[in-house]
């Protein structure tokens, strides 16, 4: 025993010392470089050459400790788990070993001020990314992305995030943690908000343009752009029962199929950095896991940027149960090709040791360090590390950039019901000449912005009530009765942070008062000629940490509603949430209802144009509404099964609801109408050749309007079952009244190629397909073709 004890030291001691020979090595080439061979000068684009050289020359003079600083992201506050590790500030560490990153600082003096201390006060001069949730804007708020997506206007979403990038990198921001692109089928889940909803086509497309918004549409570096973050990798939005953080088991064809396409989209879109997920997938954690970080990832689709973890989930593995201490967590979130610990410093303490004891090599550490110099290189940084704060003002307030946020608001809002035409109101004063705005988010204005609209420096936000009173000036009196108030059951644990200190709940009620809130509310409506009830979720409610058990409307909302509807007066519902919600009553006795979102900072000046016909509602849901919790995860791509729902014996799923949703996906009404026809396509075509589809549209109402073309698909048989419908193109289309368009489309490997489970590849089949074109998932116009050998 003795002797083995002896050997093993004797071993340590072996490997300590050819650790210490290997750096004195690379030290002494560096000292005999670095006259001959000094880093390339750089232009504002630099070639690739330069940034290796660059690179290069860095590497060779770094210790190993300023090479782990790279890999870590410094918190912007205090972070006890951070202090716990490392037993220095982020400032310390910046200024005597630089870092590759800091978070949640979004003041741009602020960010000067430490970038002066990485640039200037470190040894290297290594400037500093500085990162932040910018989602859906900086200053100028946009729609949400769960209601951008609504727009099925990928053009727009460029743009919006484009304006984003501008306001952001104005501020010293260099890197967003966006876009987040999970699939999501439950709606219980809060973090939906942040998505493109259900549909992985649909997420690809909407992928890409926030990519593009982001960074612009060559290699890194675009002025005014900054680097985008892909999120969460992957199948964070499959979470048992809905409960953000839990864990998600998904079969290898489901995600390949579903849940990685719009992350490989944003791939092929160029994007720098991804970000890793904190739960467990199929009981490895995403953060720890070799499958996704490594065979997927950079196997597979051969990704060049870098990974950064979520925050603290490098520190988080312990508690999976998955690592045995924070020296193995450092140890499997690395190996698993984990780039950079966000903010709990686990590398930072714990990498040197592993690279002492031999567990992970230096050359394994160059190559992870390499990926996060080369960003900042082609980010420019080394060039211009510093923010021009005189740039700031006229940059934040552009006034395009808030007529970009409205006409955002208006192509994403969805119009859910229309009874009797009571949409478009009447402003002239002729018929309407008093409007009650009733309910808790009818005058509020930092819950349209969604919790992450309210984690930066958000400008100022036009609520509902004001843009109605705007709207109409003069010619009708507008009143407003607030109702009951909304909290959660459960305080948020971001309610309390610093940097979301703009968002709070609304003070609690005795049941007294919220009844007394009721009455007046009820009252105000008998006193009008319309009434506009503005209910949903306050920013908290539908955000991370945010999951639901129930999708009704909470806090009493639910008996306002019936209340005011009771009174007879004409009633108009709008929504302002991140998800939907059971408005099952709502859908048989309230004759109009707008699907608002969280609309932004323009929420309430285009919520008023659609109200009052100055914009004619364009937009489609990017998921299955559900008629009650009790149906979810509830999707339109689900496979045909023993008893498909198309069979004339088919009734529900259940016995006591009907097992279709409220509101298909892709679902949006209109103030005016379309109709389709001429559907043809190609019947038969080999392998390898393209489908091609074209149908007309024609606007059949009397006011101008988008149409939204959807083309979907079936395969019949295979060798897998195939969902009942996919979704495999759409087009925005604007028509005047009369106007007829035709749209084509072509169905190639892309749309037709799935991950088979038999025979573990992408394959396209020759098999009998059907073709589906209309303005939703239900489509009726129908046609068919076959692919040959």
């Amino acid at each position: 025993m003795k002797r083995r004890i002896a050997l093993r030291r004797y071993a340590y001691f072996l490997m300590a010392l050819a650790i210490l020979c290997e750096s004195a090595l690379l030290a002494a080439q560096s000292v005999a470089r670095q006259a001959s061979d000094p880093p390339a000068a750089l232009g504002d684009t630099p070639t690739d050459k330069q940034v290796r050289e660059k690179v290069e020359g860095l590497l060779r003079q770094m210790t190993l400790e300023e090479k782990v600083a790279q890999l870590s992201q410094l918190p912007g506050m205090d972070v006890p788990e951070f202090k716990e590790n490392v037993n220095k500030s982020a400032e310390d560490v910046l200024k005597h070993l630089g870092a590759g990153s800091m978070l949640w600082v979004s003041d741009p003096k602020e960010i000067n001020r430490l970038q002066h201390v990485a640039v200037e006060q470190s040894r290297l001069h290594i400037p500093v990314l500085f990162g932040l949730d910018v989602i859906h804007g900086y200053h100028t708020i946009f729609p949400a992305p769960i209601a951008m997506a609504s727009s099925w206007d990928p053009k727009m979403v460029e743009e919006a995030q484009t304006v984003a990038a501008n306001e952001a990198r104005a501020a010293g921001i260099h890197w967003t943690f966006a876009p987040m692109v999970d699939i999501a089928r439950d709606a219980r889940w809060g973090r939906m908000v942040e998505g493109a909803g259900e549909d992985p086509y649909l997420g690809a497309a909407m992928a890409r343009a926030q990519v593009q918004g982001f960074q612009g549409r060559r290699q890194l570096g675009a002025p005014d752009r900054v680097l985008a973050c892909v999120k969460h990798f992957a199948g964070y939005g499959a979470a048992d029962g809905g409960r953000d953080y839990d864990s998600s088991y998904v079969p290898e064809e489901e995600m390949w199929n579903v849940y990685l396409p719009p992350f490989k989209a944003a791939l092929d879109a160029g994007v720098g950095s991804v970000m890793s997920a904190y739960m467990d997938l199929n009981d490895v954690p995403a953060s720890g896991n070799p499958w996704l970080l490594h065979e997927v990832l950079r196997s597979s689709w051969d990704f060049k940027g870098f990974v950064v973890s979520d925050a603290f989930a490098v520190k988080s593995l312990v508690t999976h149960g998955y690592a045995r201490d924070l020296q193995d967590a450092a140890h499997k979130a690395f190996t698993a090709g984990l780039t950079m610990d966000m903010a709990s410093g686990t590398y930072l303490k714990y990498l040197p040791i592993e690279v002492q004891q031999g567990r992970i090599s230096v050359r394994q550490i160059d190559d992870a360090v390499r990926t996060v110099l080369e960003t900042k290189i082609r980010m420019g940084l080394f060039q211009h590390p510093y923010t021009d704060e005189s740039r700031l003002d006229p940059t934040l307030n552009d006034p395009a950039h808030q007529e970009m946020a409205r006409r955002a608001v208006k192509r994403s809002v969805v119009l859910l019901r229309n009874e009797g035409g009571l949409l478009p109101l009447d402003k002239s004063g002729k018929t309407i000449h008093s409007i009650a705005v009733i309910g808790p988010l009818g005058d509020t204005e930092v819950d349209l912005l969604s919790m992450w609209g309210g984690a930066v420096k958000a400008g100022a936000t036009v609520s509902i009530l004001q843009g109605i009173e705007e709207k109409v000036g003069s010619t009708a009196r507008v009143a407003f009765s607030h109702g009951p108030h909304l909290r959660r059951n459960i305080p948020s644990p971001f309610e309390n942070i610093d940097l979301l200190k703009a968002l709070k709940e609304q003070p609690e009620q005795t049941p007294q008062e919220a009844q007394k809130a009721i009455d007046e509310a009820v009252s105000l409506a008998r006193q009008s000629d319309v009434a506009v009830v503005v209910l949903g979720e306050i920013d908290l409610m539908s955000a991370e940490s945010a999951s639901r058990s129930s999708l009704k409307l909470s806090n009493g909302q639910e008996e306002l509603l019936e209340a005011v509807s009771a009174t007879g007066k004409p009633v108009v519902l709008v929504l302002v949430n991140g998800r939907p919600l059971d408005i099952s009553w709502a859908a048989e006795h309230v004759p109009a209802i707008l699907e608002a979102w969280y609309p932004g900072s323009q929420g309430g000046n285009g919520i008023a144009d659609i109200l009052f016909g100055d914009a004619n509602p364009s937009g489609h849901l990017p998921v299955s509404w559900p008629r009650s919790t009790g149906q979810l995860p509830i999707y339109y791509n689900h496979n045909l099964t023993q008893l498909p729902e198309t069979s004339s014996d088919f009734k529900s799923r259940y016995w006591d609801i009907r097992s279709t949703p409220l509101y298909p996906f892709g679902f949006g009404l209109s103030y005016t109408t379309f109709a389709f026809d001429n559907l043809k396509v190609t019947s038969t075509a080999q392998m390898g050749s393209a489908i091609e589809v074209s149908a007309d549209v024609t606007n059949t109402g009397g006011r101008a309007g988008d149409a939204v073309i959807q083309l979907y698909i079936h395969q019949r048989a295979g060798s897998a079952s195939r969902p009942v419908r996919q979704l495999k193109g759409f087009e925005r289309v604007a028509l005047e009244p009369g106007a007829n368009h035709t749209v084509h489309f072509k169905l190639g490997k892309d749309e037709l190629q799935f991950w088979s489970p038999l025979e573990k590849k992408w394959v396209v089949e020759p098999e009998q397909f059907d073709v589906w074109v209309g303005d939703n998932s239900s489509a009726a116009m129908h046609g068919e073709f076959r692919l040959t050998q």
